[in-house]
């Protein structure tokens, strides 16, 4: 009589990385993006800014401020107003209700997502 060779199957828990690409997928695309992420980030933080304070802070360019701070205000996570100090124009950018719930709810599940990665 032949010896069985048949392994005992048991169950397994889904690898790490399939964990973290379904739950990476979950995440606030809009909020997830670097330069975004820190727009909502600092003003979350700080409270209003100006477009100066927020280029200085992400040491990027006019052009990625704007863009950006264009799709979180579409979005209604932020606030613009324009206006001006003496004659040099000057914008301000603001954190409404939905942009600090956004952001809360972005930072939970980056915090579930780190958590199932630890107790694994």
């Amino acid at each position: 009589m032949a010896k069985s060779t048949a392994s005992k199957v048991t169950a397994m828990k889904p690898a790490a990385s399939t964990v973290a690409t379904r739950e990476t997928r979950a995440l606030e695309r809009l909020i997830h993006e670097k330069v975004r992420l820190g727009i909502v980030s600092a003003l979350a933080a700080s409270g209003p800014l100006t477009f100066v304070e927020l280029k200085s802070l992400l040491k990027t360019t006019d052009g990625n401020v704007s863009v950006h701070a264009r799709k979180l205000e579409d979005a209604g996570y932020v606030t613009c107003s324009k206006g001006f100090n003496g004659r040099v124009p000057r914008t301000e950018y603001a954190l409404t209700a939905d942009g600090r719930f956004a952001l809360e709810k972005y930072l939970d599940h980056l915090e579930a997502l780190v958590g199932a990665m630890r107790s694994r």
